[in-house]
């Protein structure tokens, strides 16, 4: 279809969360890969304006074409810590429902900022956690797409499971069927956050959750998901099912390694130094990601089983669960004594305050394998470095992205969630599978697979393009026909598809 090449706008409204940052600029630098002169507009409160401008440094090529508006955000008018705007500035998982509902009162503010916009945008696309402005774009006559940051399967999952509650139906069973999946699927109690298994459709968790997701599924023309159709097709089309939308796969949404305004707590120099002491696939990385941490109990089997595996690490470290995730780490008071002492006997191993360059050290041949929480950019970052995982979802979506990368054979899963006992002999049986055994070799193999295809979805050789990049092919075809042609209604669902 033949499309005008004069600039067009669109607009992007991110959740507060750097989790979703971090896809959504790089859903920008894709559509600007493909579309140079159009202008993206990033909408955010202050503080996190700040924090999208680090991660686009002025030597990046999207750079002259991705701008900001900042949209007036008190945290204190919420029961929240002063300029707290974003879930990483968060004390704990505790307030996130606070800033959940909190991010509505943007409402009034976005309205009037997208109303101010002329020409209009040729296109909103809206986190599904934001889908409040869907139905200000729809009043304005704007095309409104929404995009989900996690896979395929995690969507699907996460969504049917806050509008369902079905745990709630069978409260003495471990187990349980979730609507709209096959008969024979079941979930399992420990595969969900502490927040769903208490939630009863009526607390902060399950009236914000619900709320966005419905008006998803209702409001928006269509679904951007940050996956690659070639590595999740069965839970494509379940997606495509249950929220009765057109999908477009966008997917590897990576980090591009574009280092963020806060302080590491090791530099990138330093790291890649350490690892080039190490043999190839010999160092296994631990990651539960920049908003997570474990127990203290799971902190101290974790430790033991990986020194007794004899396997080297890098550990990025938080204080554990139930304290001040924001707090100083104390090796002394969280790991077992001389831990720290003896890793670094022999660059053993590597323990790293806070939060390490992650894309540079899984792009190093020393690392074998990937200790994660199996946040779905970690599980993206991961697979399109050829690099196999060691499973521990934490909460929301993660319990299902470790479900796929299981099923794909990429991963094995160690434990879940911050309670519940950590066998630190299973902790050192599964590292020295996966760095040092056949079995583990054979997942490497299977990453590599997955490297290949996430590569392909956004590769283009002449006028062959990869399916990632036809779909953003496709969304423009698709703003434009509401924008212009009219061929859809403001609002309503195009017949349902899968690019």
């Amino acid at each position: 279809m033949h499309m005008e090449q004069e600039r067009q706008h669109i607009v992007m409204l991110p959740f507060m969360a750097q989790g979703h940052f971090i896809p959504f600029l790089s859903l920008a630098r894709l559509i600007l890969r493909r579309h140079p002169s159009s202008t993206i507009t990033i909408v955010n409160t202050p503080l996190n304006i700040l924090s999208l401008r680090s991660f686009l440094p002025p030597d990046d090529p999207s750079y002259s074409r991705v701008h900001f508006a900042s949209l007036p955000f008190a945290s204190s008018d919420h029961n929240l810590p002063p300029n707290t705007e974003s879930s990483d500035s968060l004390p704990g998982i505790d307030s996130l429902a606070l800033l959940m509902l909190a991010s509505e009162s943007l409402s009034p503010h976005f309205d009037r900022f997208l109303s101010s916009l002329d020409p209009s945008p040729l296109l909103l696309l809206a986190d599904i956690l934001t889908s409040w402005s869907l139905p200000i774009a729809r009043r304005l006559q704007i095309p409104a797409f929404t995009f989900s940051t996690c896979g395929a399967f995690g969507t699907a999952s996460f969504s049917l499971l806050w509008l369902h509650l079905p745990h709630r139906l069978h409260p003495e069973s471990p187990s349980f069927h979730v609507p709209g999946f096959p008969p024979s699927f079941r979930l399992h109690r420990s595969q969900m956050s502490h927040y769903m298994r208490v939630a009863d459709g009526h607390d902060a968790w399950s009236t914000f959750l619900r709320r966005q997701i419905r008006l998803c599924f209702s409001s928006a023309a269509t679904l951007l998901c940050n996956t690659v159709a070639e590595v999740e097709p069965s839970a494509l089309r379940l997606l495509v099912e249950i929220c009765q939308l057109p999908v477009l796969t966008v997917g590897p949404l990576v980090d591009s390694g574009h280092r963020s305004g806060r302080e590491p707590g090791i530099g990138v120099a330093e790291c890649v130094e350490w690892l080039g002491a190490h043999r190839p696939a010999s160092v296994l990385y631990i990651s539960f990601g920049s908003q997570n941490t474990i127990g203290a109990a799971q902190m101290m089997a974790l430790a033991e089983g990986v020194e007794a595996s004899g396997v080297p690490f890098i550990w990025v470290v938080r204080t554990p669960a139930g304290f001040d995730m924001t707090a100083e780490f104390e090796a002394e008071r969280w790991l077992p004594e001389g831990f720290e002492e003896r890793a670094a006997q022999g660059r053993r191993g590597l323990v790293v305050p806070r939060w390490a360059p992650q894309v540079e050290i899984l792009s190093h041949g020393a690392i074998g394998g990937f200790l994660t929480h199996c946040g779905w950019n970690s599980v993206q970052e991961s697979l399109s470095r050829g690099v196999p995982m060691i499973g521990w979802p934490l909460a929301s979506e993660q319990f299902y992205n470790s479900m796929v990368i299981e099923e794909i054979g990429v991963a094995v899963e160690v434990a879940r969630g911050v309670q519940g006992d950590v066998d630190a002999r299973k902790v050192e049986r599964v590292v020295r599978m996966l760095i040092q055994e056949e079995k583990g070799r054979e997942m490497k193999e299977k990453a590599a697979r997955c490297e290949e295809m996430m590569m392909a979805a956004v590769a283009e050789e002449g006028e062959k393009m990869g399916s990632s990049l036809r779909a953003v092919e496709e969304m423009f075809e698709m703003a434009y026909a509401m924008k212009q042609d009219r061929a859809f209604e403001i609002g309503t669902k195009p017949k349902n598809g899968v690019e």
